[in-house]
């Protein structure tokens, strides 16, 4: 699959990818843990309102979702390869096993800070998106942004 694809049905994938989202968040909720004292105020100097509704989970492999085209548009974004070391979701921040760093976690905790201003996942995913297929997963607005306040 390529970016066009993904440009072109945008409006049909995005619904499934929303979907797709909460319902990793809510599996990083039930199976992560709350941020200790020193990342919740991490996650406050990063930005975040409310640091305390943060689930972390640490995973050797992120879960795709079962839907072949979503799959193939998370890899063609850049979401989900080998090198991918976090992705946050709403309140939900996976983590490569290993791979947790101050530096990491305050990355991931200005993605949540970009999801309180948005308002919800499905806001947040929208722009995001566009962001990504206009400027590509390294150069868009929102990982710039991030890459900014890194500790």
């Amino acid at each position: 699959m390529d970016i066009n694809f993904i440009k072109a049905h945008f409006s049909e994938l995005l619904p499934k990818i929303t979907l797709c989202a909460e319902e990793t968040q809510s599996y990083i909720c039930q199976h992560g843990k709350l941020l200790n004292q020193q990342q919740i105020l991490d996650a406050q100097s990063v930005g975040v309102s409310q640091p305390k509704k943060i689930y972390l989970l640490e995973l050797e492999r992120f879960p795709l979702p079962d839907d072949i085209i979503l799959q193939q548009a998370a890899i063609a974004l850049g979401f989900l390869s080998e090198n991918t070391a976090g992705l946050t979701l709403g309140y939900g921040i996976l983590i490569k096993k290993g791979l947790l760093s101050r530096r990491l976690l305050s990355h991931e905790c200005r993605h949540v800070h970009q999801y309180e201003q948005a308002g919800s996942i499905a806001n947040f995913l929208k722009d995001y998106l566009l962001s990504v297929l206009k400027d590509g997963y390294f150069d868009c607005f929102y990982e710039q942004d991030a890459r900014q306040y890194e500790l």
